[in-house]
């Protein structure tokens, strides 16, 4: 069994190549065997398209399929790579964490080769992969319990030069919302370790609850205009509906804007995504279980802002995560 991670196949042979990113085998597992798809017409953009960081966001996967007979239709140059689930195990499970390890991918790069099979995951990915790529596109869903517009998302970078890239790369997308997305959580995180390596990298977010073809193809069309802005498909860009508005805004948050359960019950919202609210607005109560006076608590606005993800109605414990808003962006 060979200790290093490699792919089955030849990235650099032309045209069309199907094979498998090997990753290889520990203590807790034998190894794994990650579906790539390649097609390289020669000079032009390098890009590397994943899906299923997350195991319950299954839309990435789906859409990251749906690309591949397009593109074998439509690129005209460039290379582009596309391993549409990077987490079977979490997949397979539905579970944003790995079963067998209990790790969450997107917090444990670059990985370890030495290490649980979560970590040889991210490992064989930054190793083989990464390197093979100057442009990102990881596709994400904000899970099963989150109202969430189509996004384009990044988060803050030292680099200006780099940060300026990348948000024109996310607003290519053309979706609902570009984020620039300001939390504390960002150890470890796919997008950081490629951005520190000079990488545009660009997460795309999308909604919660079930997996819709609405939502489904306005995914698409989004991450095709941005394959269509790097120029490796000729084309016009698609302009995208969502709830009956086409505005794109772009807005940044911050970790003030992450609103939290002050306690134990049920979560109502209020509020519904791109709402404008002010200081002090109800987004949502909460109502305590453990109360006979059935007492409830006002969820509010901390300032002028826009509503950008609400939780759907639903018990929730004390300090989760219920709502999020944002504001124009400022570069």
């Amino acid at each position: 069994m060979s200790k290093a991670p490699h792919l089955t196949f030849d990235l650099d042979m032309p045209g069309v190549s199907r094979g498998h990113l090997v990753v290889p085998g520990g203590s807790d597992r034998g190894e794994l065997l990650l579906p790539v798809f390649s097609l390289n017409k020669g000079e032009g953009p390098r890009l590397l398209v994943t899906g299923g960081n997350h195991g319950d966001e299954l839309e990435g996967p789906l859409v990251a399929r749906r690309l591949i007979e397009w593109l074998q239709k439509e690129q005209i140059c460039g290379r582009v790579i596309v391993l549409p689930v990077l987490n079977p195990l979490a997949v397979e499970a539905w579970s944003r964490n790995t079963p067998l390890d209990g790790l969450n991918l997107n917090r444990i790069f670059p990985g370890r080769a030495d290490g649980s099979v979560t970590q040889r995951i991210a490992d064989a990915v930054s190793r083989v992969l990464l390197p093979m790529a100057d442009t990102v596109f990881d596709l994400h869903s904000f899970g099963p319990r989150w109202d969430f517009p189509p996004a384009a998302t990044t988060h803050p970078i030292a680099d200006p030069d780099l940060m300026a890239r990348t948000v024109r790369m996310a607003e290519a997308f053309k979706l609902p919302l570009t984020l620039v997305w300001q939390h504390n959580d960002t150890v470890g995180m796919f997008d950081i370790v490629a951005q520190n390596r000079g990488k545009v990298f660009v997460c795309a977010e999308f909604g919660g609850g079930t997996v819709g073809a609405n939502n489904l193809a306005i995914y698409e069309a989004g991450v095709r205009n941005a394959i269509i802005a790097l120029g490796l498909v000729e084309g016009e860009a698609e302009s995208l509906t969502f709830r009956e508005q086409k505005s794109c805004q772009t807005l940044e948050t911050h970790p003030s804007d992450e609103l939290k359960s002050p306690a134990t019950g049920i979560f109502e919202p209020r509020r519904s995504v791109f709402d404008e609210v002010k200081q002090g607005d109800v987004i949502g109560i909460l109502h305590l279980m453990d109360s006979p006076a059935a007492e409830s608590i006002d969820i509010c606005a901390p300032g002028p802002s826009i509503v950008l993800g609400i939780a759907s109605g639903a018990h929730v414990d004390a300090n989760k995560l219920v709502a999020i808003v944002a504001r124009p962006l400022k570069l």
